[in-house]
């Protein structure tokens, strides 16, 4: 039963589902939360794959970079394989015309 409270009428139902009504939408924040922080894991998990991903492409490619260490040796290899790149090429991508290396 409701009862009369400053000109106003409550009662206990209304106040249990006042209660249960504030106990879910809680329950509802608390699991967008949670969601939230699984969304923010697993894209961080993503961005750290990639940031890998690229440190481990540019820790091959390093292999190939001339150094001081290794000047000479890259040196003597390209005079011992020169290679021409200055010729011509068609529509299909033949080459027609290429200068003799001297």
């Amino acid at each position: 039963m409701g009862r009369v409270r400053n000109g106003t009428i409550t009662s206990s139902w209304g106040r249990v589902a006042r209660e249960e009504r504030l106990r879910k939408e809680e329950e509802e924040q608390k699991q967008r939360k949670r969601e939230a922080e699984k969304n923010k894991a697993r894209l961080m998990e993503a961005f750290l794959k990639e940031k890998e991903k690229e440190v481990l492409q540019l820790q091959e490619e390093a292999k190939t970079f001339i150094t001081p260490e290794n000047l000479d040796a890259r040196i003597e290899e390209c005079l011992d394989n020169p290679r021409n790149y200055n010729f011509a090429v068609d529509k299909e991508g033949r080459i027609v015309k290429r200068t003799v290396l001297s």
